[in-house]
């Protein structure tokens, strides 16, 4: 089952109406035809309460003769703002760690999650293809080969050929291995739901990196800035960009102070990809000026 179009969004997350500025047309073209051409999903699910003030409360506490029955006090919002910049300024980031952020991602492929998973300062609970069944799996359809009709229909083609292929296995290891656990003595039933698992941890080799996905993660402050860094410059993958485009959207929502300057390196300074530079961090800084 290929995805359908649609990119949704929780706490104020994309809309798939979502209209990019003229002038940022030339830049994140590609994200803005992922964001409307696939069903990716991204929720902010939970975070830290107040985010921006526990941040300000460990730095109080770390220049200042406070203790830990007064450190809140007096923390208003132009203290807390005061406190994140000073931290900025100083490059003190330890402070920010404090702070956590827990997203739901679904609608991605798990090329997606070899990308994602590299980000190690991070938790992740993903669907595991070991315990659920992926007959009839939905896949993603990248934009550049959905563009060409013949590499569409040929893709198409390698999808449901995979699928076949998995479930015939799953079945045929599934007969293998009923077979073999009612002769040790066990009931139908239970011959049954053992069979079914062991046989599909053996016939998941066989699905694509295309197959769509879905996981928990948590990142905390920094480890979140250090990912937008990342992963939201012109440079990468076009999958992964796009999350983290949005993820950066919605922390931005609930903590903008703290991430008032996250975004690929040339948002707030020179690009760092030397000759493999895109050439186009003017149109970089507008489009995650106004990226709300």
């Amino acid at each position: 089952m290929v995805v359908q179009t649609k990119f949704e969004r929780g706490r104020g997350g994309l809309r798939s109406n979502t209209q990019t500025p003229q002038s940022l047309n030339g830049y994140f073209a590609e994200t803005e035809h992922v964001m409307k051409g696939l069903k990716m999903k991204v929720k902010l699910i939970a975070h830290t309460p107040d985010p921006e003030k526990t941040v300000a409360c460990a730095a109080k506490l770390c220049y200042a003769a406070a203790d830990i029955d007064t450190v809140m006090d007096g923390l208003t919002d132009e203290k807390v703002a005061s406190f994140l910049q000073m931290l900025a300024d100083m490059g003190h980031d330890s402070p920010i760690e404090h702070a956590s952020f827990t997203f739901g991602i679904e609608g991605v492929s798990r090329s997606f999650l070899a990308e994602m998973t590299r980000h190690r300062i991070a938790s992740y609970s993903v669907q595991s293809q070991r315990y659920v069944r992926e007959n009839n799996f939905t896949y993603i359809l990248p934009p550049e080969i959905e563009a060409i009709p013949e590499a569409k229909e040929e893709y198409i083609k390698a999808m449901e050929e995979d699928m076949e292929h998995y479930v015939k296995l799953a079945a045929l290891l599934k007969e293998k291995h009923f077979k073999a656990f009612t002769a040790e003595g066990d009931d139908e039933k239970t011959a049954a739901r053992k069979a079914e698992k062991k046989a599909i941890e053996d016939a998941r080799f066989v699905l694509p990196n295309a197959c769509a996905t879905k996981m928990i993660c948590s990142f905390n402050a920094r480890s979140l800035r250090n990912f937008f860094s990342l992963r939201c410059c012109n440079r990468a993958q076009w999958e992964i960009r796009a999350v983290a485009t949005e993820m950066l959207r919605l922390v931005r929502e609930v903590a903008p102070n703290l991430f008032a300057k996250s975004g690929p390196p040339c948002f707030c300074g020179a690009c760092d990809q030397n000759t493999m530079t895109c050439g186009k961090a003017k149109e970089v800084r507008e489009f995650f000026l106004n990226l709300k």
